[in-house]
């Protein structure tokens, strides 16, 4: 049997499927199980995982229309099966799907836009819950897919090299981290697209709270992000002012996993790296404002959720549309109203566990 694994949607969405490819390979030890991303990190993540044959990289949205049905036109009908994973609530997706020609193809059936998506060319199809994290969805699709239940739910899945975590000791070094410093990361960005920025944590209050554990609990403070995120990093840590801050640049997200995995917490807000941090089985601190948290919480890992809770949240669900504030008082009041007081009680509370 030959199985694709359509993990376009993003770096989080394909580390949120891995306890279900874990599961898939488990039950299926002889199939060819390859995966399709157009994302480098989830490149990166899926490569290192010993549940898949091949990982096909292609990023659709650079390509283009053309090239793009070139290139599914090389791989159309040599799969049996297909899965969407969950989220990917875009036309697009589905299309992809449903040319690739799998006898089955499994995706979600959304509560939102789920026919103007073209959600029913999906043949094999689970429903969306909203009290349902992400990874269970997943499961619940291989589950359907293969006609059996599972009883168990697998933590994320993300291996790391002897070379990465080489890598991650020399940095270490270089800056002068002991084994009995208090290591706490900050991932201060998020995706951008959509509107996206807007679940973002302001960066003076990222700066305010890097001081605060400084000098109160004479932490490190590491400072994450891609390389388009390097301004927001630069500006972050000339608001601490600090020699105990310092921006973290690696060529890949392996490599800063690695780092991660020697923080003793991790504050993000809802992104990839929150995940990575998840999958590193590090304490992490969440900052959410618009998204459905029984979505996206961290997975099988100690955690605290700093949030609001407004009457009005959550206003983000899965589908193409933007992200939008209907409030009249304050735009996105969720996370701006989220203060610097918050976030430390739930780091203190959390590192007292």
């Amino acid at each position: 049997m030959k199985i694709l694994i359509l993990a376009l949607s993003g770096i989080g969405d394909a580390l949120m499927f891995t306890p279900a490819l874990k599961l898939l390979r488990e039950s299926l030890p002889d199939a060819e199980i390859d995966a399709l991303v157009m994302f480098k990190g989830a490149k990166d993540i899926y490569e290192r995982s010993a549940s898949l044959n091949k990982v096909i990289y292609f990023d659709f949205m650079k390509e283009g229309v053309i090239k793009s049905l070139m290139f599914i036109n090389k791989i159309r009908n040599t799969y049996d099966a297909s899965v969407n994973v969950y989220p990917s609530n875009r036309m697009e997706y589905n299309i992809i799907n449903f040319i690739i020609g799998a006898g089955k193809r499994a995706g979600a059936k959304y509560l939102r836009k789920d026919i103007i998506n073209l959600g029913p060319l999906n043949n094999i199809r689970v429903t969306e819950l909203d009290s349902m994290h992400n990874v269970q969805t997943n499961i619940h699709l291989i589950e359907k897919l293969l006609d059996k239940t599972f009883l168990e739910e697998p933590p994320l899945d993300f291996p790391l090299s002897e070379d990465d975590l080489s890598f991650a000791g020399e940095y270490l070094d270089k800056i002068n981290l002991n084994k009995n410093d208090l290591v706490i990361g900050f991932h201060p960005g998020s995706a951008v697209l959509k509107n996206h920025s807007h679940r973002r944590w302001e960066s003076e209050k990222f700066g305010a709270l890097g001081q605060i554990l400084i000098n109160k609990l004479n932490a490190k403070i590491l400072l994450f992000g891609g390389p388009e995120e390097l301004e927001l990093k630069k500006v972050i840590k000339d608001m601490i002012d600090s020699p105990d801050s310092y921006i973290v640049e690696t060529e890949n997200l392996p490599r800063s996993a690695a780092i991660i995995k020697r923080c003793n917490l991790f504050v993000s807000n809802d992104s990839s790296l929150m995940h990575v941090a998840s999958a590193m089985q590090r304490k992490v601190v969440s900052i959410i404002g618009p998204t459905n948290q029984n979505f996206i919480h961290p997975w099988k890992t100690d955690y605290k959720i700093v949030t609001l809770n407004l009457e009005c949240s959550p206003c983000f669900f899965y589908s193409p549309r933007p992200l939008i504030c209907s409030r009249t008082d304050v735009k996105y009041k969720c996370i701006k109203e989220l203060s610097v007081e918050m976030v430390f009680n739930a780091v203190t509370g959390l590192l007292n566990n």
